[in-house]
């Protein structure tokens, strides 16, 4: 429990950036999985514009933090091999 008012202010900071960050991740995993389904689905058009829809959002989470550079960059990489791998 926290004691001091310096340590009760952290405690109320901690709560609110972990409400932004839980809702921040969340966004993140719904433009990657929304990439995935198009892809698995065989849309290339839907991947594309799902994929470039995604970029931005990967970006920004990364430079948030909340993913770690190599990760995004992995995912990317990744997604974008499978979008130009469909015929």
């Amino acid at each position: 429990m926290a004691n001091t008012s310096q340590s009760k202010k952290r405690a109320r900071q901690a709560i609110k950036r972990r409400a932004r960050n839980v809702g921040m991740g969340s966004m993140y995993r719904t433009f990657v999985k929304r990439v995935v389904y198009a892809i698995e689905a065989g849309d290339k058009a839907a991947a594309e514009t799902a994929f470039k829809e995604a970029v931005p959002v990967i970006d920004k989470m990364c430079g948030k933090g909340l993913v770690h550079a190599n990760k995004a960059a992995r995912q990317k990489s990744r997604m974008n091999s499978r979008i130009r791998a469909m015929a």
